[in-house]
């Protein structure tokens, strides 16, 4: 469980995330992700360090608003975050000892969906279960 749970949990943030329309969704895993970049500062594990690898994220998720590819690389910069915290033996909840490695496993999955475009899959599965096409949404330039 320690593997297929992170697993499905990114697998339900991104089903939950397709829920919210374009540019919406975008917007708000921008802001998903500031806060995930901001979630190791009350533990400390690594100092000062910590403060920089906030502003590194706050930067990627500013630049996220307009863009997934932006918000795709912060997911995967906090997945070597959640391993490094892990190998420290610092974890994201301090009472479960493996919580930054389950973090470490459920980011890649998010940033996988942000890095191909963070596209509805809820419009897919509609599709696929004859509910017609999936509904393009342009993009806004």
């Amino acid at each position: 469980m320690t593997i297929i749970a992170p697993i499905l949990i990114g697998i339900v943030y991104v089903t939950l995330m397709s829920l919210i329309r374009e540019p919406h969704r975008r917007r708000f895993n921008a802001i998903m992700v500031a806060g995930a970049g901001a979630a190791y500062l009350s533990g400390g594990g690594f100092g000062a360090w910590e403060f920089a690898f906030t502003a590194l994220i706050t930067y990627f998720a500013y630049r996220g608003l307009d863009s997934w590819t932006f918000i795709g690389i912060a997911w995967l910069l906090h997945t070597i975050w959640d391993a490094l915290h892990h190998l420290n033996g610092n974890p994201i909840i301090p009472f479960a000892d493996h919580s930054s490695l389950g973090c470490a496993i459920c980011d890649p999955v998010i940033a996988l969906w942000c890095l191909l475009g963070g596209r509805s899959i809820t419009d897919h599965v509609r599709g696929w279960l004859g509910g017609g096409p999936p509904r393009r949404v342009a993009e806004p330039s």
